[in-house]
């Protein structure tokens, strides 16, 4: 399948509604990224409801990119003792590669 991808602030309850995601797959990255099916008229118009930019894959992967190295510096200046907690929440984030 084919994806398209956007910007959009998520602004919580209604950003994304049943309705939607009964219409299209949904799903979100770090930096506010969001997968959609290509050429489903459904999504554009979620896209124009939530105010999203297109962003082309390249784009949205130097996002989510820029994300998850912050994310990855934060956790790596956690004291050793918080990185030794087995909780899942406090492990190193990962690298995200978009489809």
């Amino acid at each position: 399948m084919a994806y398209k991808y956007c910007v959009a602030e998520n602004w919580g309850k209604g950003f994304i509604t049943h309705n939607d995601a009964s219409k299209f797959q949904i799903s979100g990255f770090p930096g506010n990224v969001w997968k959609i099916p290509a050429n489903n008229q459904e999504a554009n118009l979620w896209v124009s409801k939530v105010a999203g930019t297109f962003k082309t894959k390249a784009e949205a992967q130097a996002i989510v990119d820029e994300q998850v190295a912050l994310a990855q510096a934060a956790w790596d200046a956690l004291p050793e003792e918080q990185k030794q907690n087995t909780n899942i929440a406090t492990q190193r984030p990962i690298a995200i590669v978009l489809e």
